[in-house]
């Protein structure tokens, strides 16, 4: 599905309750990994030690942070939508968030998400709350499912 795009929040709220296009795949690198690491000071043994996984790990193999695939909600939101008549948008919050699959290093992902309320808020703002799952690629279960919860203003 192509990128949805909308003039005006008015015009955005016509999709609440309906599914927004599927993202691209993103593969999860090592670096990636350090990085997030580096950045949240988490250094635990099994995101950044790739011999230490391989031997002890039972996944094998390094695995992203669970709050990685999270903090890339925002990024993958913007290629399934954008509203011209934006100015700027915020992370409001996240609601009911949950890591029922872990990450091994070089994984693909990719966000499904849907619409699922739309708030008004003071200064030509809205509150949208947004159902989102992260899928790997060849899995089964998720990385993450959350609600994900954004301020937008015009």
């Amino acid at each position: 599905m192509e990128k949805l795009i909308f003039n005006t929040l008015e015009e955005f709220t016509q999709i609440e309750g309906k599914t927004l296009p599927n993202g691209s795949w993103y593969t999860v690198t090592q670096q990636m990994i350090n990085d997030f690491a580096n950045a949240t000071l988490d250094k635990q043994w099994i995101h950044i030690d790739e011999k230490r996984a391989e031997k002890e790990s039972p996944f094998k193999s390094t695995v992203a942070h669970g709050f990685m695939s999270v903090a890339m909600i925002s990024r993958m939101l913007e290629e399934a939508f954008a509203v011209k008549s934006v100015k700027m948008g915020l992370n409001y919050g996240l609601n009911k968030v949950r890591f029922p699959n872990p990450v091994p290093v070089n994984s693909e992902l990719r966000m499904l998400s849907s619409v699922k309320l739309i708030e008004e808020l003071p200064n030509n703002g809205v509150k949208v709350t947004f159902s989102c799952t992260i899928e790997i690629k060849g899995q089964e279960k998720p990385a993450c499912v959350a609600e994900f919860l954004a301020a937008l203003f015009e």
